[in-house]
């Protein structure tokens, strides 16, 4: 197995946890770029946006609803911003598919 995700979702790689259930994990970002970055995946491996389906629709569903939950838990009721980047031009730079939860101080609305 050679992709990152996948070894912080098997347990060998550490990862500090937010949460964790059968299907999808949030994870602290280990080079934040805001005080709150966390990072959610699912468990199971899709390399990029570009690769969901609409059978993936319930699955992506419920991890934009514990993306809401966890922003609450993690105190962003001024807001938050839900980023995902889907191929090497646009700065994708782990190919598993992922969210990043920024928030935690105004954010500009800026791209690259």
């Amino acid at each position: 197995m050679e992709c990152l995700f996948c070894k912080i979702v098997s347990g060998e790689v550490p990862a500090q946890k937010v949460y964790e259930d059968d299907s999808m994990l949030a994870f602290r970002d280990i080079s934040p770029m805001a005080p709150t970055h966390i990072l959610v995946i699912p468990k199971l491996h899709l390399n990029s946006a570009a690769d969901i389906t609409t059978e993936h629709a319930a699955a992506i569903g419920a991890i934009f609803a514990k993306i809401a939950d966890i922003a609450k838990a993690e105190g962003l009721s001024s807001g938050f911003r839900v980023v995902t980047n889907s191929g090497k031009d646009a700065g994708q730079s782990v190919e598993h598919l992922h969210f990043h939860i920024i928030g935690g101080r105004s954010l500009s609305l800026a791209f690259g």
